[in-house]
């Protein structure tokens, strides 16, 4: 067998490894996905679809909020080796490459701007609820973070023991 890892040698044709948490891209796409399509619905009829632009949102919203804790359990756990911060976690800022952080900050950002607009143009009605829910994209987000982040190391292993923190 040989020690060569597969395609570098040059003759054999290397395929793409798959981008890990591509689930996580891909349910943070279907929840926007969903809170767009009700949202609109609520807006042009918000007597028929109201209701069921509340309840996407609040369900996306709970979602949201138990992703985002168990993110933040994930980081905590990563955070006695690495030296993680808010702005990697969450919004990936040099933790992730940058067609992950695209492809879950774009969700993030339609959730906002959708749940602005709507609830802009229908102000006082059940829209307003669709302001919770960019807590799922953003958790989405720190979950891709926490478990396939790159953070550095979070302490300097030039001192003598390795037990300074790093700057």
């Amino acid at each position: 067998m040989s020690d060569v890892a597969p395609g570098a040698s040059g003759d054999e044709p290397v395929e793409d490894a798959p981008t890990p948490g591509s689930r996580i891209v891909l349910v943070s796409r279907v929840g926007t996905a969903a809170f767009v399509a009700t949202a609109i619905a609520a807006v042009i009829d918000g007597d028929v679809f109201g209701l069921v632009a509340v309840a996407v949102a609040l369900v996306l919203f709970l979602i949201g909020c138990v992703v985002f804790l168990w993110a933040f359990g994930i980081a905590v756990g990563r955070s006695r080796t690495d030296a993680i911060g808010i702005g990697g976690l969450y919004f990936l800022q040099g933790s992730a490459p940058r067609a992950v952080q695209v492809a879950l900050l774009v969700p993030f950002g339609v959730q906002v701007a959708v749940a602005l607009v709507t609830a802009g143009l229908r102000p006082f009605t059940s829209l307003a609820f669709g302001v919770l829910v960019p807590m799922f994209g953003l958790a989405q987000a720190g979950l891709w973070g926490a478990r396939y982040g790159h953070f550095g190391p979070r302490f300097d292993d030039e001192k003598p023991g390795g037990t300074a923190p790093s700057k």
